[in-house]
């Protein structure tokens, strides 16, 4: 552990240094000088003051949610700094080199510094800081409804035109402004939809995080159709050190009790049939399942009792459980709703020009829509956060999908 703290103060040390040569070369100021060093070592010190107070019996706490916020907006423009101004230093060094076997007449070896330079690393590394500082003020709680129509030509006549409001990922634990949370519990009811369904993570680790949110929830109003929800890896307590084995089991129980406090019906590897008319629709709801996550969803178990023409509509929190096992099952699930992935809370989108997010590169089904073999999956990008306190450039969703009937959607 104490390496680990040494290789990260090493790290941290260059950033400033490479940092505070930008401001130095920009500004001969000394007040300013100054001043940037102050809050740097009052930031850097924060951080590991953070750091060393977390606890794993208790996890995630709100103290520590600050300190990757401070963490990321200090690291992250000063990395980009970093990186300008070294290779500036690579640049410096070839100039200085050739400059010496050249036997050119200079004063120093090493050019100074290019004034230039320090500006344009500066002027980047705003972007992403202020970024942050919106994601982490505004961009949180900045709650977009995405709407989807999807198209089955096997969907049954009365399902037509059917509405599906879909949340995910609420990480209760994480939240601190009651107007915004009642504000996105609005959003949900102006949507006016058939049936609400929530793919997993409604806290962090304790069934406690949840308690002051019970009522804000419960103002979703009931859907015609039902409300129904499966379990996320978050809702296991695997990401703290449990006092007892009993203690964790006891957690898990209260968690998904939650549901039945919210009105939610909590679906563990079952399903249920809805009916509109003469026809219906499954609802699969299977426990978490992930390639690198917790492997408790039983899908088969959950489709048991159903056929493969039945419509199906599977609730799995994971997407990487499509491609592992969903996509291709012999029961045929038409439509996955999955969450998980936050969309990693930091990306662009720009809806027609770019959508991109370093998670990408870990899950190939990571925000919105995708298909293959006439199977569809829709990623919630979460209505919450986790771990770092902000959302910049993927925004917390509400997703409405209508069903249709004709041709499969392209």
């Amino acid at each position: 552990m104490a390496f680990r703290w040494i290789i990260l103060l090493i790290i941290i040390a260059i950033i400033e240094v490479y940092a505070f040569q930008a401001v130095k070369t920009f500004t001969k100021v000394r007040w300013v000088k100054l001043t940037y060093i102050i809050i740097s070592v009052l930031a850097v010190a924060f951080v590991f003051y953070g750091f060393s107070k977390f606890d794993r019996g208790v996890g995630q706490t709100q103290m520590f949610m600050m300190t990757i916020g401070v963490l990321l907006l200090v690291l992250v423009p000063k990395l980009l700094i970093t990186m300008l101004m070294l290779l500036e230093d690579i640049l410096r060094l070839m100039v200085g080199t050739k400059n010496y076997f050249a036997k050119y007449d200079t004063d120093t070896f090493l050019p100074e510094r290019r004034k230039f330079v320090s500006q344009v690393a500066l002027g980047i590394a705003a972007v992403p800081f202020l970024s942050m500082i919106y994601g982490m003020t505004v961009g949180k709680y900045n709650y977009k409804v995405l709407r989807q129509t999807l198209f089955f030509p096997d969907l049954p006549d009365a399902f037509d035109g059917f509405k599906i409001t879909q949340i995910s990922d609420i990480h209760s634990g994480s939240f601190d402004n009651p107007e915004k949370i009642s504000y996105a519990v609005d959003l949900i009811n102006e949507q006016e939809s058939d049936l609400l369904l929530f793919t997993g993570d409604i806290v962090n680790t304790h069934a406690t995080e949840m308690h002051p949110w019970i009522d804000t929830f419960k103002n979703i109003k009931n859907h015609e159709f039902g409300k129904f929800s499966v379990l996320g890896n978050h809702d296991y307590g695997e990401y703290v050190d449990w006092k007892s084995e009993a203690a964790k089991n006891k957690n898990f129980e209260d968690i998904k009790d939650l549901h039945r406090q919210i009105d939610f019906k909590l679906m563990l590897n079952e399903n249920t049939k809805i009916k509109k008319g003469n026809d219906e629709i499954a609802i699969v709801g299977v426990e978490n399942w992930g390639v690198k996550f917790k492997k408790v969803g039983d899908l088969n178990k959950a489709a048991a009792n159903l056929n493969k023409e039945d419509f199906k509509i599977l609730l799995s929190h994971d997407p990487s459980h499509w491609d592992a096992e969903v996509k291709d099952h012999p029961k045929n699930f038409h439509l996955t709703l999955s969450g998980h992935t936050h969309g990693f809370q930091f990306g662009i989108e720009i809806p027609g020009i770019i959508k991109w997010s370093p998670v990408e590169y870990v899950y190939k089904q990571w925000a919105g829509l995708y298909e293959s073999v006439g199977k569809y999956i829709y990623v919630n990008r979460g209505f919450g956060f986790h771990a770092f306190p902000g959302r910049v450039g993927i925004m917390p969703e509400i997703t409405v999908i209508e069903l249709k009937k004709g041709p499969l959607t392209t």
